[in-house]
């Protein structure tokens, strides 16, 4: 014998309640696969812009390594140059004491041998006689 009767203690869900019950969760799960999509929606279109800004970044970064290593070829070729001009200015320093200051006891004169001089006319004369019994000026068909 139960106290309450025959009553149960479950109550009955009519059906209008489990049908409006079903479009809420129908609802709920769309709104959730809306909210999916538009936070995967706006991920790859991050991941499209942060990959076009490192393309960006890799090319200034490429021109600036290429510039450098202008800049450190035209440093090499500078410090060449500069410690050849060292180079050069200690061996005058340590010739200078090698060396000494001549005096005029010290110089040594020598005669000049008299130069040969021909006349414009003899040279040209000269070639003519060559290219004669070379046949360089010879006539013919």
């Amino acid at each position: 014998m139960s106290p309450y009767g025959k009553q149960s203690n479950f109550k009955k869900v009519s059906n209008e309640r489990k049908k409006n019950s079903e479009k809420i969760v129908i609802r709920n799960i769309h709104l959730i696969h809306q909210i999916f999509n538009t936070i995967n929606s706006s991920c790859l279109v991050l991941i499209f812009i942060f990959f076009f800004l490192s393309l960006d970044s890799q090319r200034k970064w490429s021109n600036t390594y290429k510039i450098l290593s202008k800049t450190k070829g035209m440093n090499n070729n500078l410090i060449h140059y500069i410690s050849k001009t060292e180079e050069f200015y200690i061996g005058e320093l340590e010739s200078l004491n090698t060396f000494r200051k001549t005096k005029p006891k010290d110089l040594i004169y020598i005669n000049r041998t008299p130069e040969k001089k021909e006349s414009f006319f003899k040279i040209n004369f000269r070639s003519f006689i060559k290219g004669i019994s070379d046949s360089r000026y010879q006539r013919g068909y």
